[in-house]
């Protein structure tokens, strides 16, 4: 099985030729406590834009949460989604939503696929991770919905994880919220339980990744268990 590249919240598994995001939130800033506009709706079509053209990938799919409000989907949301789906048949890419838990609404304004889940075929499912996967036989579960983020000398960073799944059979890949606004969870003396997903039940087994886009690299570090004394 292979390693995802990482980039801008993004994981491309070069296997299934598939770019990965989750947590979209579009429509995130209408409830953020200022007073001028932050653009997200404008910036995260862009910056999808941009990932699809450098990986070049044959699908784009969208791990959950897409909207952000459970039961209004404004003009401008429906305009957002309809320039994500727009970035991705500029690029000749398949997008594919898979639906989390604020995504009520989102058969009812988006034309890209909606479903429950999307196998890679090459033994990793992309579901949200709101729920525990029930009739599913993955290798790797790929999921959005925990937020995670880490904080390393004072600096909060939006992170990666992998670990295993409570069941021990599989493994489970957690991608960061896409929208920048979406306030991440903060795993830095995370206890078992304290996580968003029934998918991520220990975290100490978990290695978080920050991806630094001055240098370009990702940087991987020991699980939690062993990190947790260096935080």
């Amino acid at each position: 099985m292979t390693t995802p590249e990482l980039r801008d919240r993004t994981a491309y598994f070069p296997d299934a030729d598939t770019v990965v995001c989750a947590d979209l939130h579009l429509g995130r800033d209408r409830e953020s406590n200022v007073e001028l506009p932050l653009g997200e709706r404008r910036r995260i079509p862009r910056r999808i834009e941009t990932l699809l053209d450098q990986f070049r990938p044959a699908r784009l799919v969208v791990a959950g949460d897409v909207l952000h409000a459970f039961d209004d989907v404004d003009d401008s949301v429906t305009e957002s989604l309809a320039a994500v789906e727009t970035a991705a048949a500029d690029a000749d890419v398949e997008p594919i939503f898979v639906a989390g838990n604020h995504d009520g609404m989102l058969e009812t304004v988006a034309e890209a696929a909606v479903v429950d889940s999307y196998d890679l075929g090459t033994g990793t499912v992309v579901v949200h991770g709101d729920e525990q996967p029930s009739s599913l036989d993955a290798e790797r579960y790929v999921i959005g919905h925990e937020h995670p983020a880490i904080v390393i000398e004072g600096r909060r960073h939006a992170c990666y994880l992998e670990g295993p799944a409570p069941d021990a059979g599989a493994s489970v890949f957690v991608l960061p919220a896409f929208n920048r606004l979406a306030r991440g969870t903060v795993l830095n003396g995370a206890a078992s339980g304290d996580p968003a997903s029934p998918l991520v039940q220990d975290v100490d087994r978990f290695r978080p990744a920050v991806r630094d886009p001055e240098a370009e690299e990702t940087l991987w570090f020991p699980p939690f268990a062993e990190l947790q004394p260096l935080l």
